[in-house]
């Protein structure tokens, strides 16, 4: 370093003397260069005002009193004076400790001056650093403004002219510092802008200036933070809720999903290493049952843009559906995109690079060979055929074929038919196909850039600057495995026979119009709540994401994992040394689970998303009515709350070595007559309808599953002296394995048959209306209980055995809504809940909806903010929660919370529309979301206040209760 630069630094120093009060950076851990350079909180904080942080060097210090001073009404305003740079040690551990000593509104920053001396930022540097330094801003202020000031222009000494050896640097690094800032949308100050044309106002001393140029800074810098303050406090849009990573991930516990509704992938980058996903498919039945991975892709580029020390972003754009990737440097940069395409069964990777490059795509099988599952906790993931007979994965096949890398994983076995047989059901199997046997499920890996190059591997022959990779995916029962093969092939080449930018446009637009479907953006004033609230609102975005990437397949949303499981070779747990097909409760539905997702759905507007759980009850309701018939001999049908996909019960549930027990009495007590689901998909299916007015698919699936359904509670128990139906023998829910007259069965009942009998004549006839009516007389009176003086809703009219953590007397508020906004004995409902044994939040517990229901503003806000607040423990990605219950990603905790959210905004209940009927008053919200006969409410609150308010249609609006609590 020269010797005029320490000359000019200790200048600085000697400039900045001047400045006093400043609180000890030793309170705030700070590592500080002594002298004025240090932390200065400000004099008078006024808690009613906004909170302004300036950060910057000995030019910020000279206009930062105009600042305070103009916006002394407006803001508290912090600054941080400071001569770090960017590779200052200490700089991104003191700014994060400054960035979360404060809840900030707006900040404006500026890092650049002290950074030019030559050898102390490389130029390759420079980018990754302020890269970092931007996402550490972004990371620990939340919701804060952000305003980037330029460095300003570096004079000569004795004369009002640009420095020519200084400048250059400070010119090209503010021109490199505006990529990254308008990348991240931050606004910009251009300060080197609004002065270099004005270098009489320079004091020549090279970086400083006279009264007069600062007073321009601090003018210009006050405008930005006023309108920053002015919108520091909006909305967020869907744009704000991308996840966004500057660093590779260590192993797939840092996987981002990506989805189109059937085929998952979860993706990601290695550090020094390659891009990788495992690739799902909703219908990937293995010969056990088990929802298996298609496989594992890798692909290797040279050079390698993901080499340790270059500059790199991932990031999922929720509004198109895709991840977009950056790396390398300026010069060699490479962009990937991974899209799903949302109309066609193939994942694309268009891959671009500022130099030629070379790239190997290879599919990793690890089902290698037939093996035995011992371990006594990975056989859980095999649930049902567990505590049988030995378990065995079978292995998949790579096959030759020249146009591309196919894999197969192929059932030429089949639990089905000797599950069927164990419960009785043997007539059945002979007179309906196995599901299982000879499904074949793989992909086959395309590229019109790449040749074969051995074994389960494509690669470049020339090195190229663009290149594009297809995985096709399939899931299909064939007579033969060359039947399957074929069946890929003509897929592939037809979508191959289709332009690839229309169907990127197409795949964008079904993405673009799910979003404009429905919305809630909430926002917050309060400075201590700002984080919270905005993990609520993109929690509820990113879940909805997930229903969306798996709820358009042939089988339903598994619970447990979704389509999203990763392996767990890095977990250090009970769980930890497992394949990605690992899933705690493996295959089966169960149905306190399964429904959850579903539930959220409904106001989303999500209605493509519920067809595949009613059709696969409709597929199922021919299983169910022979085993009610075999069982019970009588009409109807029963659901058992734990099934495969078919309709059956697991095997190891049912039991095997039965010893006395009836035929279709299950050896699992916790289910032995748990058969709610068939009510509560009743009501959900009636729901559906009500909402879209679907007259077909009434009429082809919900009719004739909610029929049965109800033939089934109308004949399968007695009816005491009274005439009252008796429901003995009968369980609370899970958590009661004796009961009598169960609550959950009393109102699930009546709410089923008061929806159907509002149905119009041309749907239900005359002998089901007055079926419906009967039913409802026979039901007994909702139980009730007395607890210390207070009359409180009971389980059951007797209960024992507790054998879980449900509470089922809470089923009268959700799921069926007997108690509730604009109900009589709300009070009743309300001291239940604020009694009720199970208090906890998370996983499949549902006290958020319930809360919401019961017009409970600060429950319903504190229980819906921590499951959306929750960790994420291992992993990286924001709603990879769990396992809790059940298995990560748990797709019961977030749409829990979905559901909440949305019966804090908005309840319906008949022809009415409750607004509002569990809204905090210091929440702002920007929300679209469905309510029944196809309506649509559109509004806005901010500070308590409706500034807007849409319904549509307009009749709709003469159905609105509007129960606000105004803001105090």
């Amino acid at each position: 370093m020269k010797k005029f630069q320490f000359i000019i630094l200790l200048s600085i120093s000697v400039i900045l003397c001047g400045v006093v009060n400043a609180q000890t950076d030793a309170q705030l851990g700070l590592h500080s260069e002594g002298g004025p350079w240090k932390f200065y909180p400000s004099k008078e904080k006024n808690d009613s005002l906004k909170n302004v942080l300036l950060i910057g060097d000995s030019v910020m210090n000279g206009f930062h009193q105009i600042v305070i001073d103009s916006l002394r009404e407006n803001a508290n305003v912090d600054y941080w004076l400071t001569p770090k740079h960017l590779n200052s040690e200490y700089l991104f551990s003191d700014l994060k400790i400054v960035l979360t000593s404060n809840q900030y509104d707006v900040i404006q920053f500026n890092i650049g001056l002290h950074g030019w001396p030559k050898g102390r930022i490389k130029d390759d540097e420079y980018i990754p650093l302020l890269e970092k330094y931007v996402q550490t801003l972004i990371e620990n202020a939340k919701g804060a403004k952000l305003i980037w000031a330029s460095t300003t222009p570096v004079t000569e000494q004795d004369r009002a002219e640009l420095n020519m050896e200084i400048n250059p640097t400070i010119t090209q690094r503010n021109e490199w510092a505006i990529d990254v800032i308008k990348k991240h949308n931050i606004v910009i100050n251009d300060l080197y802008g609004l002065v270099s044309n004005k270098l009489f106002l320079a004091k020549l001393d090279r970086f400083h200036w006279l009264e007069d140029g600062y007073g321009l800074m601090a003018n210009q810098s006050t405008g930005f933070i006023k309108r920053g303050l002015n919108e520091s406090s909006a909305l967020p849009t869907l744009s704000d809720y991308n996840v966004v990573w500057h660093s590779p991930s260590v192993n797939s516990l840092g996987s981002m999903p990506l989805g189109n509704g059937d085929i998952g992938i979860s993706l990601w980058v290695e550090e020094s290493g390659d891009l990788l996903f495992y690739i799902s498919k909703t219908d990937a039945w293995s010969e056990n049952a088990r929802l298996l991975k298609l496989g594992k892709v890798r692909l290797s580029l040279s050079p390698n843009p993901f080499r340790t020390g270059l500059p790199f972003m991932q990031e999922l754009i929720l509004k198109d559906g895709l991840v977009h990737i950056e790396a390398g440097s300026k010069e060699e940069l490479v962009s990937i995109d991974v899209w799903i395409d949302a109309n066609h069964p193939v994942v694309e990777l268009d891959v671009k690079s500022e130099i030629p490059i070379s790239a190997i795509a290879s599919i990793e099988p690890w089902r290698i060979e037939r093996r035995q599952i011992t371990d006594k906790n990975e056989i859980h993931s095999a649930y049902g055929v567990n505590g049988g007979p030995e378990v065995f994965v079978e292995k998949d096949s790579v096959l030759a074929n020249n146009d591309g890398i196919i894999w197969t994983h192929r059932n030429n076995r089949s639990i089905w038919k000797d599950n069927l047989k164990l419960q009785g059901l043997e007539k059945y199997s002979k007179q309906n196909n196995d599901p299982l046997l000879h499904r074949t499920f793989g992909g086959l890996i395309r590229s019109k850039e790449m040749v074969k190059a051995g074994h389960g591997k494509l690669k470049m022959d020339n090195t190229l600057k663009q290149f594009s990779i297809s995985v096709h995916a399939l899931s299909s029962q064939t007579e033969t495995q060359n039947d399957w093969t074929q069946q890929i092939m003509h897929s592939a080449k037809i979508i191959e026979l289709l332009s690839r930018s229309e169907r990127f446009i197409d795949h964008k637009n079904w993405w673009h119009s799910f979003w404009s479907r429905s919305y809630i953006h909430v926002s917050t004033d309060d400075a201590n709540e700002k984080e919270k609230v905005y993990n609520v609102s993109r929690g509820y975005a990113l879940q909805r994401y997930m229903n969306a990437c798996s709820g358009r397949g042939n089988s339903p949303i598994k619970f447990n994992g979704s389509i999203f499981t990763v392996d767990t070779k890095n977990l250090d747990d009970r769980f930890g040394g497992f394949d990605a097909d690992y899933r705690q409760w493996g295959g089966p539905y169960w149905w306190q689970n399964t429904r959850l997702p579903y539930w959220s759905m409904l106001e989303a507007g999500d209605f493509d998303l519920m067809l595949p759980l009613f059709k696969m009850y409709r597929d199922a309701l021919a299983v169910r009515k022979e085993a009610t018939k075999v069982y019970y001999g009588h009409k109807g049908a029963f659901f058992p709350e734990t099934m495969y996909f078919w309709g059956t019960y697991t095997d190891v549930n049912y039991g095997r070595d039965r010893g006395e027990l009836p035929l279709g009495t299950t050896e699992n007590r916790f289910i032995r007559h748990y058969w709610q689901s068939g009510l509560e998909i009743s009501l959900m299916a009636l729901d559906y309808f009500s909402f879209t007015q679907d007259e077909k698919l009434f009429k082809e699936t919900i009719l004739p599953v909610v029929t049965e359904i109800v033939n089934f509670y109308d004949e399968h128990w007695g009816r005491d002296k009274n005439g009252k139906i008796l429901f003995d023998p009968a369980m609370a829910l899970e958590t009661y394995k004796t009961a009598v007259n169960p609550l959950p069965e009393i109102v699930g009942i009546n709410k089923v048959c008061k929806e159907l009998l509002r149905l119009p004549d041309n749907l239900i006839s005359k002998s089901q209306r007055k079926q419906f009516k009967r039913l409802i007389s026979e039901l007994p009176e909702i139980p009730t209980r007395v607890v210390e003086g207070e009359k409180l809703l009971a389980p059951a009219y007797g209960y024992s055995g507790k054998q879980n953590i449900e509470n089922p007397e809470l089923y009268a508020i959700f799921p069926y809504r007997a108690f509730g906004i604009g109900k009589e004995n709300i009070e009743l409902a309300r001291r239940t809940f604020h009694q009720r044994a199970i208090k906890q939040t998370g996983g499949w517990q549902q006290n958020a909806i319930k809360a919401a229901y019961l017009g409970l503003i600060d429950e319903a806000a504190e229980l819906t903010s921590q499951n959306f607040n929750a960790s994420t423990t291992h992993y990286r990605f924001p709603t990879m929660w769990g396992p809790n219950y059940d298995w990560t990603p748990d797709q019961c905790h977030g749409t829990v919370a979905m559901t909440a959210l949305q019966r804090m905004l908005v309840q319906y209940d008949g022809n009415k529309i409750y607004l509002f009927p569990a809204w905090p008053k210091n929440w702002n919200v920007d929300f679209k979301i469905f309510a029944p006969k196809n309506t649509t409410i559109e509004a806005t609150i901010k500070n308590g206040e409706i500034t807007r308010l849409e319904v549509t249609p307009d009749i709709r609006e003469n159905d609105l209760i509007n129960t606000l609590k105004k803001a105090e």
